[in-house]
């Protein structure tokens, strides 16, 4: 017998599966027999050594300087109940019995946008959240006051992971609250004990893991470290301001460009080897390209005389690849006649912490117009906290967008103003957190009043020096579904545009010359004419910025690189501006992505593909329904 395991428990089989996971999770190995009995029989036997101690909060020392600061150290979810857990075994616990690790089950686990649903309509849910964070709920039926609360409150309760298998959707973080021994476990800077998640594979479920770090004796506290592995002290005071109730604002909010080591590591962790400097690739006049691609779209709909598929990549003139290249520094070598439909370093604009570090470049450390105010969670923190509690000092509206570096589509993406939530959600996935648009452009939709609305534009780079830069005359619009209000921030309808990619989901159409009219009746003293103008000169400033530094610091200049990017926007009403001039319609660019989805495109206008591939590959913009911004 191996480690405590008995029969049907196959250790070896085991430690092949969850080894790396208990390994990252640094939980020692000579538990690890004992887990794996405890996960087979599902045994909780915490109880036999620890119990639930409510505390009274003690009021006539409360003239003593020293408990009143050990209190405010000792933070408390929930409203007055303090709870804590101890050890009750009348031997203690001995931190190297391998017996000592204990399974902590999960209340509840759910992904952030179907928390209110399950809220309303799981059978017991409400009623054991409420009383899990201390929160008031008499009523049988739930109701939206005590759904609120608990969507507040949850921030400082919930634990996530990811899959790291499965689709994007499956991908996106799960979130979990411990049950109530679990829950009540209180933090410390110096814990007597750790917990990590484990998802145990043959039962296809996660539970908490729990282990101590030091031997205790009858009556000592179980306490863990909620900003476990954070060692900076002011970034531990952010991140455990859920907890511990703390202001920031000694900090200075302002977020200037990062340093060139920033970039330096950017690319290495993409992999991305730069290119050695080559002249551009002459061919001779009316010469026929061949092109290979791994694109549906451009195999289905590039019928112009002067290109032809070709299946063998050695022979190609042309490489449209969906997949992104890394190595330019063999192709400069090696091929540099070759053309390619990517630029090195073009995560400088895709990536959206990227986007918000280059957009400085044009604004200084607050951004430019154009740009929502961003701020990296995982390298600017404490400069957004410090930004969040100005702002509520100021009493000026506080609604933000976490959203992650690199998912489309708007998965895991929320609207909050509540500050905890932000704090937490950094936990889960890179994401950066922009100010959430209060005061957009809205547009009247006859079937549902006022919504949001935004707009994509497809840009071609022709080149990086000199910059080259051109807009399709084809623009596209995406619609809420619901009116437009600062509330219900987790109703997706209501605060997002993407409807395309499920089949539920009504998709509002409107193309662009019959949006033209109607904007300019709702809108008259604003022609078209003159917003996109000014949409143009943020584009311009945009790419100015991404290409005035030289790689990895900008977008690279590789004479044989082109590209299609979309940039997706909103309008926005600029209240930055004395109370009687006119309202200024300012652009806000949202995200710009690579290679996008040009299904609709192809669908209605045919060209397309013709008229992409003429711009970029044969400088030929005659007829080609495009528009040169640079």
């Amino acid at each position: 017998m191996e480690g405590g395991c008995e029969d049907g428990e196959d250790y070896g089989a085991f430690v092949a599966l969850h080894g790396p996971a208990l390994r990252a999770s640094a939980i020692p190995e000579r538990y690890w027999g004992r887990l794996l009995h405890k996960l087979h029989r599902e045994i909780f036997d915490a109880g036999e050594m620890f119990g639930i101690m409510q505390v009274e909060e003690v009021e006539e020392d409360e003239n003593d300087e020293e408990i009143q600061e050990e209190l405010k150290k000792k933070p408390n979810p929930g409203n007055e109940l303090c709870y804590k857990v101890i050890v009750t075994n009348e031997n203690g616990l001995q931190a190297n019995d391998p017996n000592s690790i204990f399974l902590i089950d999960h209340a509840w686990t759910y992904r952030v946008e179907h928390a209110r649903q399950q809220l309303l309509q799981v059978p017991g849910l409400l009623h054991r959240m409420a009383n899990l964070m201390g929160i008031e709920f008499h009523g049988e039926i739930p109701d939206d006051g005590s759904v609120e609360l608990v969507l507040g409150e949850m921030w400082k309760y919930n634990q996530t992971y990811q899959l790291s298998q499965g689709t994007a959707e499956e991908k996106v973080p799960v979130w979990y609250i411990m049950d109530e021994f679990g829950s009540r476990i209180q933090h410390s800077d110096n814990p007597s004990f750790a917990t990590a998640p484990l998802f145990y594979m043959p039962q296809q479920i996660a539970y908490t893991v729990l282990w101590p770090l030091r031997d205790l004796e009858t009556g000592e506290e179980v306490t863990r470290d909620f900003a476990y592995g954070e060692v900076d002290q002011l970034i531990r005071r952010c991140v455990l301001l859920p907890w511990v109730p703390d202001d920031v604002l000694d900090v200075s909010s302002s977020t200037p460009e990062p340093s060139e080591e920033h970039y330096q590591a950017i690319l290495e962790e993409n992999k991305e080897k730069l290119p050695i400097a080559v002249s551009p690739a002459a061919y001779p006049r009316g010469h026929i390209f061949r092109v290979y691609t791994d694109l549906q779209q451009v195999l289905n709909n590039l019928t112009h005389p002067r290109f032809q598929f070709t299946t063998v990549e050695a022979e190609a003139d042309i490489l449209y690849n969906f997949s992104h290249f890394k190595d330019y520094r063999k192709f400069s070598e090696e091929r540099p006649h070759v053309m390619l439909n990517q630029f090195p370093c073009e995560n400088l604009l895709t990536v959206k912490d990227c986007l918000a570090s280059i957009s400085r470049r044009v604004g200084g450390p607050e951004g430019p117009q154009w740009l929502p105010r961003t701020f990296n969670l995982r390298t600017e923190l404490p400069q957004f906290i410090s930004y969040f509690q100005q702002r509520e000092r100021r009493g000026e509206d506080n609604h933000w967008i976490c959203k992650p570096w690199n998912l489309a589509r708007s998965l895991d993406t929320h609207v909050t103003n509540n500050l905890h939530n932000i704090i937490r959600l950094r936990e889960s996935a890179p994401k950066v957190v922009s100010k959430y648009i209060e005061s957009p452009v809205l547009f009247h939709r006859d079937d549902v009043g006022m919504v949001k609305f935004d707009i994509r534009y497809i840009v071609l780079l022709r080149s990086v020096r000199p910059l080259r830069l051109y807009a399709y005359d084809v623009f596209w619009l995406r619609f809420s579904n619901r009116a437009f209000a600062l509330n219900d921030l987790d109703d997706y309808e209501k605060h997002f545009t993407v409807m395309n990619y499920d089949p539920d989901t009504p998709l509002k159409q409107v193309h662009y010359d019959e949006f033209i009219p109607l904007f300019e009746k709702q809108y008259p003293e604003y022609p078209w004419q003159s917003v996109q103008a000014e949409i143009f000169k943020a584009f311009t400033e945009l790419f100015k910025a991404a290409t005035a530094k030289p790689a990895p610091l900008g977008v690279c200049d590789y004479p044989s690189s082109r590209a299609v990017y979309a940039i997706d926007l909103m309008l926005k009403w600029d209240h930055s501006l004395p109370p009687n001039s006119k309202k200024v319609m300012q652009p806000q660019i949202l995200e710009v992505n690579f290679n996008p989805d040009c299904e609709r495109a192809c669908k209605y206008h045919p060209s397309f593909f013709n008229d992409v591939f003429s711009a970029l590959f044969l400088d030929e913009t005659k007829n080609c329904h495009v528009t040169c911004i640079v």
